[in-house]
């Protein structure tokens, strides 16, 4: 120790007694520090191994940066181009209308004078409001103006959201002529947007085109004009704009592959189906695209809307979901009216998981409402039943709000205890008694939740992890089991009303 530190060291012992041994021996290694020749070089070496862990901090920050805003330049590269195409499908629609080819299509929506008053429809550019009750039949000359305009520049693709047509030539063709397909080509008929309905059989075409009533679904509602039916694939779908896809899940597949030779390269797809595949245990998305492929945009529409309120013009919401942005403002403005009202939604897992889970929900309800066990129970069960959809929902990634809106809970909600139910009949009628099969053999509308809660057993096993799922979703696999006749609805209720008593919620343990 040099003279230094000793004579510190010995300053330190004479005040007084209370500096601590601590702090001399702080001050003798700090004076060592100092002297040691090593110790700068040192500080140095530090210096510059933070600087570098910074500068590659600084980097790595800046090419996240980069990474991200490419990202979001090319998705919104993708979605003008998906715009693009649209806007090319309306010029060629607008290219074929004026061209004087003298083409046998029942949905020629056509300036020329001849066929039009061929199929009993008015010009586009040919307004007729009807003043009686306020609804515009045609368009009105506010947009016949823009249509005119758009004759020489096909980039004018903003819709309005009134009543009345867009400003750009439009053919809908709508696949199935089932209540909820005559629903939706209503609500586009009454905006005077030309329709096209693929049914059945040309009888029934007929009847449609010559008396404007179904012959046999809600067949005392008299059908807008604008609204043509055929049963030719080819008819209805050469030059549509959009296809509207209103055939029950079950028969999809099959109808689809049958008629996407038909359907135009980029035309997008709105699905109006809900439910499950048996055989695929695919929901409609999945359908969608292994059918008719990836290179085309879809939308899916659920929500508590029955057809036949609908049809007569009740105010009814619904939600449209899609992943394709623009495609869901497109659809929007297209639909909504005074009186059919369209919210949008990215979430399409979640809408899609709603309007399937709903209608097994339904049959639930149903049964109990058969079994005459009062407000109550069926309370409780329709609560309970909404708690499995958003643990569903959940566990395949849909947003819980989803569930919470119009195409979970609402749609729920109507369905369950709407008198226009399909599923809620039929569950009233197995717990009145009735078998499956007398109940089938009794009617000609497809109950979907019959099906759907089959294929929605096995995809639960499926797809999701866990011991006793049976206890995770008790009600959808009771009925998925009453609908094989493995237990009775009486024997079901005694199931739920006798599991262990546990927590109404499972908030951070739900999978």
């Amino acid at each position: 120790m040099s003279a230094e530190s000793a004579e510190g060291a010995s300053d330190c012992r004479g005040e007084s007694g209370m500096r601590c041994a601590a702090g001399c021996a702080a001050s003798a290694s700090t004076v060592m520090m100092s002297s040691s020749p090593s110790a700068s070089p040192r500080r140095i070496l530090r210096r510059t191994y933070t600087y570098k862990i910074l500068t590659l901090m600084i980097l790595g920050a800046i090419l996240q940066c980069s990474l991200a805003f490419s990202s979001s330049r090319l998705q919104a590269q993708r979605s003008r181009d998906g715009r693009a195409l649209r806007r090319d499908i309306a010029a060629l629609s607008l290219k074929m209308q004026s061209s004087p080819d003298d083409r046998q299509q029942q949905h020629s929506w056509s300036f020329d004078a001849e066929r039009t008053h061929q199929f009993g429809r008015r010009p586009l550019l040919a307004p007729k409001i009807n003043l009686s009750n306020a609804r515009i039949s045609g368009p009105s000359p506010s947009t016949a103006s823009r249509t005119v305009a758009a004759l020489g520049s096909t980039t004018a693709l903003a819709m309005g959201l009134g009543s009345s047509p867009p400003p750009y030539p439009v053919r809908v063709a709508v696949l199935g002529g089932g209540n909820f397909g005559l629903a939706l080509a209503s609500v586009l008929g009454r905006k005077g947007i030309p329709v096209t309905l693929l049914v059945r059989s040309e009888d029934i075409a007929s009847e449609l085109n010559s008396q404007h009533r179904h012959p046999r679904y809600m067949s005392d509602i008299t059908l807008p004009t604008s609204i043509r039916a055929t049963a030719d694939p080819k008819t209805a779908l050469s030059d549509a704009t959009y296809v509207v896809h209103s055939v029950p899940v079950q028969y999809t597949r099959t109808f689809l592959e049958e008629v996407r030779e038909y359907i135009p390269k980029g035309v997008p797809v709105l699905s109006a189906s809900k439910g499950i595949e048996t055989t695929s245990l695919g929901f409609m998305a999945d359908i969608l695209r292994e059918t008719l492929g990836d290179e085309r945009s879809y939308a899916f529409l659920s929500g508590p809307s029955f057809a036949r309120e609908i049809c007569e013009g009740v105010a009814t919401a619904v939600v449209i979901a899609s992943e394709d942005v623009d495609l869901t403002d497109d659809f929007a403005d297209l639909f909504s009216s005074e009186n059919f009202r369209v919210y949008t939604s990215h979430d399409v897992i979640g809408v899609e998981i709603g309007g399937a889970v709903k209608n097994v929900i339904a049959l639930a309800a149903g049964m109990c409402e058969g079994l005459g066990l009062g407000t109550n129970a069926m309370s409780g069960l329709v609560t309970r039943g909404c708690a499995e959809m958003r643990r569903l929902g959940l566990a395949l990634g849909a947003r819980p709000s989803t569930i919470a809106g119009l195409s979970g809970v609402g749609d729920t909600f109507g369905t369950c205890f709407g008198p226009l139910s399909r599923n809620r009949k039929f569950g009233y009628r197995l717990g009145k008694g009735e078998t499956m099969e007398e109940i089938l053999a009794s009617t000609t509308e497809v109950a979907e939740g019959v099906d759907t809660a089959i294929a929605l057993r096995a995809m639960i096993k499926t797809r999701l992890k866990g011991y006793r799922l049976d206890l995770k979703y008790p009600i959808l696999f009771g009925v998925a089991d009453i609908l094989e006749g493995n237990q009775t609805p009486e024997n079901g209720l005694k199931g739920l009303m006798n599991m262990p008593i546990r927590k109404e919620a499972f908030e951070r343990y739900e999978s």
